[in-house]
């Protein structure tokens, strides 16, 4: 027996599983500390009514012999996927009952979809990055290379046409910076992928919080992206999803390589490798496209929304520069006087008992950088701002 060698390239601790392990002994040495984290982005509003009331229908159904469901669809319930596909026809975007696919959330499936791809692709990832883009790779012993994001290019990197890639990796609104990038922007890495033969994975998680009609939600909002780009959403921070796990990835038919279409490979993935998400959350995932679902969710991200306000009016008040929290629950902050980012994490914890993340966790590009999360209570959030002040 041969272990995966392609294991012992991962750093040795999963970036919040780190953060959380610190966290834990700080408060194992300090017990009677007030820690406020603004760290992992873990939601703390509760499901909306609607969705509550879901759930709770879709239980009462399970419980009788006529309503009771056993395994569902690979690809999801078709009242969930024609959900989806009402949403995304409010933008103008058009699509098929068999290019959406139902998942337990995006990180599941931007781990996963490598699978249908040769391992001797090379993969670009822009940098700093949500670890499971990179990590999933390493396990996978691919060719990994980077698109650096800094303040030069307001952390939204473009492709550079000398450099050839095969998979792509984009995030927008961004996590960690929060940065959004333009339906021209957008363009730009379209046509590279359309010219290189590239797959493009585009992360759509935080799509709902745009609140700029002129920022692109969709990359299928970009012409020529349906030849090219897979679109992976979660309702974990639309809807409150982080515990129940719910979301959905398209594939345009229209996107082939070497004769083959992706979403069938990807069926074929799917149905050898998952039982597809219950029954029960795919109820309650519909009920987040509700008129009155989507009122209820919205009303959360602009609860969110306003800690974020919050937080970088703290931060302007102490003449931190930062970047993100306007159409993103993420603000993207440089380390005061030059700091290392875990230097800056041990003082924010030991000093102010707030919890953040560092940004070098985020990749080489992320070092002397920090990021905050707005999915705080505002009780909680304002207290940490008063606090920040201490800085």
């Amino acid at each position: 027996m041969n272990i995966n060698k392609n294991y012992k390239n991962l750093q040795e601790n999963y970036l919040f599983a780190e953060v959380s392990s610190r966290v834990a002994g700080y408060k194992a040495a300090h017990p009677e500390a007030d820690v406020i984290s603004l760290g992992i982005g873990d939601v703390t509003k509760p499901l909306a009514p609607s969705v509550v009331s879901a759930l709770k229908a879709a239980s009462d159904e399970m419980a009788s012999e006529k309503g009771f469901r056993g395994y569902g669809p690979y690809e999801g319930y078709g009242f969930l996927i024609d959900a989806v596909r009402g949403y995304y026809a409010e933008r103008g975007i058009t699509l098929g009952k068999d290019e959406v696919f139902v998942s337990d959330g995006a990180k599941n499936e931007l781990g996963s979809v490598i699978d249908i791809f040769d391992k001797d692709n090379t993969v670009l990832i822009t940098d700093p990055v949500y670890p499971v883009y990179l990590d999933s790779n390493v396990m996978s012993g691919r060719k990994i290379i980077y698109a650096a994001a800094s303040e030069a290019n307001n952390f939204l990197p473009l492709p550079d046409r000398k450099v050839k890639s095969d998979i792509i990796y984009l995030c927008s609104p961004n996590n960690p910076t929060g940065a959004v990038y333009t339906k021209e922007m957008l363009g730009a890495w379209v046509d590279y992928a359309n010219e290189n033969d590239a797959v493009i994975l585009y992360d759509a998680a935080y799509e709902a919080f745009v609140t700029d009609k002129s920022l692109p939600r969709s990359i299928y909002e970009i012409d020529g992206a349906r030849t090219c780009a897979i679109e992976l959403c979660s309702l974990s921070k639309t809807a409150g999803f982080t515990g129940t796990r719910c979301g959905y990835t398209v594939f345009p038919s229209a996107l082939k390589r070497e004769g083959v279409t992706l979403g069938k490979m990807w069926l074929r993935n799917r149905s050898t490798k998952f039982n597809g998400v219950s029954y029960i959350i795919q109820r309650a995932a519909e009920a987040v496209f509700t008129p009155a679902g989507r009122r209820e969710s919205q009303a959360d991200i602009s609860y969110y929304l306003d800690n974020a306000r919050i937080i970088m009016t703290a931060l302007s008040g102490l003449n931190v520069k930062y970047w993100g929290g306007i159409n993103a629950p993420y603000i993207w902050l440089k380390c005061p006087g030059g700091e290392s980012s875990w230097s800056f994490f041990d003082r924010l914890l030991n000093g102010l008992q707030i919890v953040g993340t560092p940004g070098s966790g985020f990749g080489k590009c992320g070092e002397g950088y920090f990021r905050l999360t707005a999915f705080g209570t505002r009780e909680r959030v304002a207290e940490a701002c008063q606090r920040l002040k201490k800085l």
